[in-house]
């Protein structure tokens, strides 16, 4: 009788844990999928800046349609893009492009004292840095979930259940990893 309730206290409490690791491995996924949703709000709210800024500037920049052209194509793969490595890349495309065109833009002072482009520089801004929180804290959600999946024991019961590694929201552009050069 002293074995079998033994046995069947070990056997609960291997339940319990089980039950335990299990849950907390969901909960750790779904916060990566919530971060990962903030970051794809503050994407397309970046998307849906980007053709109102082409369209303030199209009539102060005639000569620059490559320009705006690099910038629609690179919001539209952008935009398609699946996969969060996928989303990564063109991202650093669109910045990439963003960045080109913020240098072009200093060639023309009546647009930069447009009240209408100033204001949609700043959404712009405004939003790049909500991504890069967003980018953040998505990357902190993916590191815990990543270790709980590879950590023993839990990593036995994420086998068992095909919890998969996340994926990192990671700068691909390497201008964007440079530190910026300051002159005086």
């Amino acid at each position: 009788m002293g074995a079998l309730l033994i046995f069947i206290v070990i056997v609960i409490a291997a339940a319990l844990f089980f039950v335990s690791v299990y849950n907390s491995l969901v909960r750790l996924r779904n916060q990566v999928k919530n971060a990962w949703s903030q970051i794809d709000v503050q994407l397309k709210r970046r998307h849906d800046l980007i053709p109102n800024l082409i369209e303030t500037v199209k009539g102060y920049m005639n000569h620059e349609r490559d320009t705006l052209e690099n910038i629609t194509k690179a919001r539209s793969e952008a935009m398609s893009a699946g996969t969060v490595g996928e989303k990564a890349k063109a991202e650093s495309a669109l910045n990439g492009a963003m960045s080109k065109f913020f240098l072009v833009v200093e060639n023309y002072p009546d647009l930069k004292a447009n009240q209408n482009f100033l204001s949609l520089q700043e959404e712009l801004s405004s939003t790049e840095n909500k991504i890069s929180f967003s980018r953040q804290a998505y990357n902190d959600q993916v590191l815990s979930y990543n270790n709980k999946v590879e950590m023993f024991p839990s990593s036995m019961i994420a086998g068992m259940f095909n919890f998969k590694h996340e994926e990192f929201f990671e700068i691909e552009n390497k201008e964007e990893r440079e530190v910026p050069k300051v002159k005086f």
